[in-house]
């Protein structure tokens, strides 16, 4: 079956960024969305699906008369991203539905830097790719499978540049894979096609395959900047595994002289006296500790036998999960 990569260049029309009283809302209830193990290659198989890995933040609407849109760990992206919500008043179904919401390049190629601008940058073009049904008029299609479900989606999706069905290809992992990779996406997803949605679990029956090496990391402190540099010269970074804070790395680039300002404002309520790890770690420079709490992405090119990431680019700072949910990924 033929899929579309990557949409045309967004469409020239009026964006607009979050509303002036954009702060995040965290709901008591909510649904924690199902989520992939890391798997180390692509592979064909009749019994599994292929879709795009976006680099956005994972989103869960639910339209209707008490209409939310919200992230992994429950925060209000009304205020954050008002065109997406605004857009979802099109459903005419009360649903409750799963996806990404992207911001994209000049060749519709999804960047999470971009999203991270849309903040200041008001003509960031977003759209909320939306790959999975979980309820429909208040009732459950959980347990059908996952094909059954996505041809409910695709039929109660409305016309829109701005939700969008992801689509998929059946079998042919590894052409989807070399095709993701040429179009320079950071990867894929594989799905077993008769598999059924598992709230706040992570399932080896969805598997994310990467081109570009991503993670998640907590920031535990910052060196000082040297030169004409502002505010630091780079963060230092963790994540837990097996219960324990451990160091991965740090990095310095990837910078705007604007995030370098963002980063180092937000960090400022969170500075300390001790170190958040157990034992030294190798920096060259003096070292202001931090609490652990600001979650942010960076891209990398192997991890050592050392545990570090080698070659970290900052890619910006995350507000959809709590730090002491960045654990180590293992392989599938």
């Amino acid at each position: 079956m033929p899929v579309t990569l990557t949409p045309s260049a967004p469409a020239k029309k009026k964006y607009y960024g979050p509303r002036d009283s954009a702060k995040s809302q965290k709901f008591k209830n909510f649904i924690v969305p199902m989520t992939a193990k890391l798997h180390d290659e692509p592979f064909n198989s009749p019994e599994w699906i292929f879709e795009i890995k976006w680099d956005g933040y994972r989103a869960i609407a639910e339209t209707g008369k008490n209409r939310r849109l919200y992230s992994r760990n429950g925060l209000s992206f009304e205020e954050h991203f008002p065109i997406i919500y605004d857009e979802l008043k099109k459903i005419k179904k009360n649903v409750v539905i799963d996806g990404e919401i992207v911001a994209l390049d000049s060749k519709g190629r999804p960047q999470f830097q971009l999203i991270q601008q849309y903040a200041q940058t008001h003509d960031v073009p977003l759209c909320y790719y939306v790959f999975d049904c979980l309820y429909i008029n208040g009732k459950s299609v959980k347990d059908k499978p996952l094909l059954e479900r996505k041809q409910l989606l695709k039929e109660l999706l409305p016309e829109s540049d701005l939700i969008l069905y992801c689509d998929h290809i059946e079998q042919q992992g590894k052409k989807f894979f070399a095709a993701v990779g040429k179009k320079g996406l950071e990867g894929m997803i594989a799905k077993r096609a008769d598999s059924i949605y598992r709230e706040n679990f992570r399932s080896s029956e969805w598997l994310k395959v990467k081109h570009v090496l991503t993670e998640e990391a907590v920031i535990a402190g910052y060196t000082q900047s040297r030169g004409s540099r502002k505010y630091f010269g780079a963060l230092v970074l963790g994540i837990y595994k097996k219960g324990k804070f451990i160091y991965i790395g740090h990095t310095g680039t990837g910078f705007t002289h604007a995030t370098l300002k963002e980063v180092y404002e937000q960090l400022q309520p969170l500075k300390t006296e001790r170190s958040p790890f157990d034992t030294d770690v190798p920096v060259n420079m003096p070292v202001t500790w931090v609490k652990p709490k600001l979650v942010c992405n960076l891209k990398y090119t192997e991890v050592t036998e050392g545990g570090q990431r080698r070659h970290p680019v900052f890619l910006g700072l995350r507000i959809d999960k709590a730090a002491k949910d960045v654990h180590e990924e293992l392989i599938s």
